[in-house]
């Protein structure tokens, strides 16, 4: 079986602050296709409440979060 992290596109979003990492992470969930899955890597602290936010009210689902070397990684599915 693959693991997600092979399978799945990155979307690195390091070094960018709020409210960029969300703006950035919106537009490129909008181009994708519903269900599709996609990781957003931040080093943005404000991240760990700001991606989950955008999350519930976009219609997203966070599937997964973790703690990263600086920073932080969320695996998100996109609403449909």
């Amino acid at each position: 079986m693959n693991s997600v992290n092979e399978t799945v596109e990155t979307y690195d979003l390091r070094g960018l602050n709020c409210p960029l990492p969300v703006l950035r992470a919106r537009k490129r969930l909008s181009g994708m296709e519903p269900g599709a899955l996609l990781w957003v890597e931040t080093t943005d602290p404000l991240a760990v409440i700001d991606i989950p936010a955008f999350c519930t009210e976009s219609g997203h689902r966070l599937v997964e979060t973790q703690s990263v070397s600086g920073g932080h990684r969320f695996l998100i599915g996109r609403g449909g």
